[in-house]
């Protein structure tokens, strides 16, 4: 079979998979686990077989015309350069592992059915963006992942806020699909074609007339997916989401869709040196706001979402400076032990029947209860926070190695102004990684707080309830196959070159020692805040909470997304007086906790004005608009009023008015024979 036959099968085969769960999912559900992962296995396996046959050599290009359409043709194709190889393997094999634990974690969901076809369909549309060689078919992925992103935000419809995520999410993606879908049609108008490689050619002869034009509308867009400032807001939101949703949405789908675009059209955007400052701007916000808004937050989820949007500013920056290569290898990387990260909490959270990192701070023995978790996290934290030698340290000094080349003038065609913002702002986020990577291990597996259950019966119940529970084998097992790639992945940055552009991605000297410094200081700084405020906590003990809920894992989920303070009462929103968060940012600490209040902003300055908009011009279509019709609606009315009085049904009434009327007639006659005669 041929390396482009088995290309078509690996987004083919999910998208048979969701088809085929979806309409036996009532009438076999035996079928259903089967159909959800092994045609993701089969894909993930086929995608393998086919960055194997394409070794990093020349892409494996084919084309197909759809339809003639004029001018700018639509063509069926595909194009799998190194890129695009290695990043269809991440999509399947994070995949397959989602699908996998969803096998357990929701497996006493009715809604199971439909969610698994779905991510088969989100994974599909995905790998549709990484294969394909045209702009329309990459856009038709694009935009059945949002909408299928909708779907799986707003899985526990049950709950405002799965429905308001799920819309919110729909929204602001949107909000910027808007502008990228003009970018596209400008793009493919200025280079005559949708065909990818065709608009690299013409960006390469310089024939695009408005380069910082399309760059910045395509941006937008980018913005949205990949949750990049200022359109990241929908991110810590989605967490309403199913945790394994959540995996595959920061890891390996959704938000990856915006860096990789930029990395395959990068040519496009270092056309224009005002669209790679703004790009690198962009980047620096997004990288040490979120780091700052992730030591502010409680919930574990929002803590990995915040540090999601971050990493994708690393991305981001390393594009913004010219480097495709460091920014993929980066998404590699962080798909591996951000996934891992994700499914480990879906664990943690299981255990401790809340989100909230106040009530786990309080939780006796949560560690021992969960060894699995503990350890697979434990490593995919030291990952995130890019300690040597786990895969983060080099996928991460290779962004910050691209940002001092560029900020120190080697690469000539990025300005060095985007390099520094870059450099600086990624050194600063290094420092705030480690600190909140090191805040979320400690109050979650390692309270001194211990003592006796503070909260009675309630608390009680549920512990004694869920003595015997156990998280299902299979989602431990996923949790150490991903732990492999984040311990191991950063053997590959001497071989990863070949399949990129050809240049190194070793990790340089100087930005290695600031680098790992800064992250030293941050673990650092962050465990002796812990250990001044644990102190300080333990003069006033409160007690800790024991808890193994006895529901299945997303039945927990669920429930501690509705209100985990059904279970652990006030403790499960009370601030936690061991945060070393709330010591190290101060005064930035409630507006850092509300994500600045940027959805507030929003709110004043879009939301309320389009609701104001939509309460006047309903006004006016129901006060003014609608009392012409209604007018226009009551004088036949009132006529046909008339007329039908007039209807009597006597003969002798009707020959009356027939005599009246004739005698009018002729008395009309005579005056105008009169007056036409006098003149």
């Amino acid at each position: 079979m041929t390396t482009t036959t088995l290309a078509v099968l690996v987004p083919l085969l999910p998208a048979l998979g969701a088809l085929a769960g979806l309409l036996l999912g009532r009438t076999a559900p035996g079928f259903v686990r089967p159909l959800a992962v092994l045609p993701t296995l089969a894909a993930a396996v086929l995608a393998v077989t086919v960055a194997v046959r394409q070794g990093g050599n020349s892409p494996v290009a084919a084309a197909r015309e759809l339809t003639p359409t004029g001018s700018v043709p639509i063509e069926l194709a595909l194009h799998i350069d190194g890129f695009a190889a290695l990043v269809a393997v991440l999509v399947g094999v994070v995949a397959t592992c989602v699908q996998l634990y969803s096998t357990g974690y929701l497996r006493n969901d009715p809604r199971y059915p439909s969610y698994a076809a779905i991510v088969s369909l989100f994974t599909s549309a995905m790998l549709l963006v990484v294969y394909s060689g045209d702009l329309m078919v990459l856009l038709v992925g694009w935009e059945i992942m949002g909408i299928c992103s909708y779907f799986l935000v707003g899985h526990y419809w049950e709950t405002p806020e799965a429905r308001a995520a799920s819309l919110k999410a729909f929204l602001v993606t949107k909000l910027g699909d808007v502008p990228f879908l003009i970018g596209l049609f400008a793009l493919a108008t200025e280079a005559g074609s949708f065909r990818i490689t065709r608009i690299l050619g013409t960006v390469a002869n310089g024939g695009l007339d408005h380069p910082t034009v399309i760059a910045l509308l395509l941006l937008a867009g980018v913005a949205g997916k990949s949750a990049q400032f200022p359109l990241h807001t929908w991110l810590p939101d989605a967490m309403a989401g199913p945790t394994p949703v959540s995996a595959l949405i920061h890891a390996a789908t959704m938000v990856a869709a915006g860096v990789y675009f930029i990395a395959r059209l990068l040519p496009v955007f270092v056309s224009s040196e005002a669209a790679l400052v703004v790009l690198a701007v962009m980047a620096a916000v997004t990288m040490v706001g979120s780091g700052i808004a992730a030591l502010a937050q409680d919930d574990i989820k929002r803590v990995l979402a915040y540090s999601t949007i971050g990493q994708l500013g690393y991305m981001t920056g390393a594009l913004a400076v010219g480097e495709r290569g460091a920014a993929v290898f980066h998404l590699l990387s962080h798909g591996a032990f951000k996934a891992l990260l994700f499914l480990a909490a879906g664990v943690v959270i299981h255990a401790a029947g809340t989100n909230s990192l106040a009530a786990m701070s309080r939780m006796r023995g949560l560690k021992d209860r969960i060894p699995d978790a503990y350890w697979t996290m434990t490593v995919a934290l030291l990952a995130l926070a890019a300690m040597p030698p786990f895969s983060g340290f080099f996928s991460k000094e290779a962004v910050l190695g691209a940002a001092e080349h560029a900020a120190t003038g080697h690469e000539s065609q990025v300005p060095g102004a985007a390099g520094w913002i870059v450099l600086v702002a990624g050194l600063g986020t290094a420092l705030l990684t480690a600190a909140y990577a090191t805040r979320l291990w400690l109050l979650t597996f390692h309270s001194p707080l211990a003592g006796p259950v503070p909260n009675g019966k309630a608390a009680a119940e549920a512990a004694e309830a869920g003595a015997h529970g156990k998280e299902p084998v299979v989602m431990n097992l996923v949790l150490w196959v991903l732990a492999l790639p984040s311990l191991a992945f950063g053997l590959a940055v001497g071989v990863l070159p070949d399949w990129f552009d050809g240049h190194s991605l070793n990790p340089t000297l100087t930005t290695s020692v600031l680098g790992t410094g800064l992250a030293l200081v941050g673990g650092l700084v962050t465990y002796g805040t812990w250990r001044h405020t644990t102190a300080m906590a333990a003069r006033f003990p409160i007690g800790a909470v024991t808890a193994h809920p006895s529901e299945s894992p997303a039945e927990v989920e669920a429930e501690a997304i509705a209100a985990h303070e059904q279970v652990y009462g006030n403790i499960a929103s009370a601030p936690d007086p061991a945060d070393p968060g709330r010591l190290l940012l101060g005064p930035l600490h409630k507006p850092a906790a509300a994500g600045f209040h940027l959805d507030a902003v929003y709110s004043a300055l879009f939301v309320r004005p389009v609701k104001q908009a939509a309460r006047l011009v309903a006004f006016l279509d129901r006060e003014v608009v609608d009392t012409y019709v209604r007018a226009a609606a009551t004088a036949p009315r009132w006529f046909g009023a008339a007329v039908r009085r007039a209807q009597t049904g006597n003969v002798q009434t009707y020959v009356s008015a027939l005599l009246a009327g004739s005698l009018v007639l002729a008395l009309a006659v005579v005056v105008l024979a009169n007056v036409n005669a006098g003149s």
